[in-house]
């Protein structure tokens, strides 16, 4: 096993008069993986993927259970959620800034909302009602009534208590798995998220003494790099879940929860290689990783 991080690491308006409602929410957007093109782009067929090309992990195969990060948990975080929980993988997600920011009106007046409390039918209500044309156009209604099909409202990742079990999320994509309020791997979209994620879990200290790996996919914050970001992350969690259910298979899963045992380590051992490979495939994605705990 590599040494304990926690050991190493010590970083410090235009009213519309009637409200329109919430359009339905899209269908999954894809779980493609197919390797991007060097424009880092999807093309035509990313974006409406062919019937019976989606990935699905069987019912009855180990799945890890992961986490994906963003600044708000509104765009990329929930993006890489969709696609993962599509995927039949264990999900959850959260944000690491202070407020949920989204754009506004101008550049310096953002609307911003608590996490934890507001939910993504509130927000998508109270935009509409600002102004329709501006927020379809520029994405954001449709990026709320997607998340609003995915859970119920953002979260925040310092707020998170590991281990204590998420009974009131039994209606989020992506919860079968996660009851208990622990994952095997958390996934940022961003370099401050993951520094962010890093310093929180430090501060946290441990105390289920179990590891988690962490994973920063860097993603620009629109609409469509988060659409390929989530593909680039599915591709990564779908990698990841095929060693440790290899590894499971052939030495059981005695001591996997805690790090050790010969499945955790010889998983452990493989992740350096499996980020590696991932790299090549998706080589305008920048990525990091580190072993952290809970």
């Amino acid at each position: 096993m590599s040494a304990d991080p926690r050991l190493a690491r010590s970083r410090p308006q235009q009213h519309q008069p009637t409200p329109v409602p919430p359009p339905p929410p899209p269908p999954p957007m894809g779980n493609l993986l197919s390797k991007p093109g060097s424009e880092g782009t999807p093309d035509e067929s990313e974006q409406s993927p062919a019937p019976g090309q989606a990935q699905v992990v069987p019912d009855d195969m180990f799945k890890l259970k992961f986490c994906t990060v963003c600044a708000s948990n509104q765009n990329r975080s929930m993006e890489a959620h969709l696609q993962l929980a599509s995927a039949g993988l264990p999900t959850i997600s959260f944000g690491t800034g202070s407020l949920v920011r989204l754009p506004g009106p101008t550049i310096t007046s953002p609307n911003v909302y608590h996490f934890n409390s507001t939910t993504y039918r509130a927000i998508h209500a109270e935009l509409a009602q600002q102004n329709t044309q501006l927020y379809t156009q520029n994405g954001l209604l449709n990026m709320l009534s997607r998340n609003l099909s995915i859970k119920s409202y953002p979260e925040r990742f310092q707020d998170w208590v590991p281990g204590k079990p998420r009974l009131d999320h039994t209606e989020d994509q992506g919860a079968p798995g996660t009851e208990a309020g622990v994952v095997d791997v958390v996934i940022t979209c961003e370099e401050r998220c993951f520094d962010a994620v890093l310093d929180d879990l430090h501060n946290k200290g441990g105390k289920l003494n179990r590891p988690v790996h962490v994973f920063n996919v860097d993603i620009r914050d629109n609409h469509e790099e988060a659409l390929v970001g989530g593909k680039a992350i599915l591709d990564l969690a779908l990698s990841l879940n095929e060693a440790a259910s290899q590894e499971r298979g052939m030495y059981g899963d005695s001591g996997w929860q805690g790090g050790v045992g010969a499945a955790r380590q010889g998983f452990d051992e493989k992740v350096p290689d499996i980020l590696a490979e991932w790299q090549e495939r998706w080589p305008n994605m920048p990525a990091l990783w580190s072993l952290a705990w809970f």
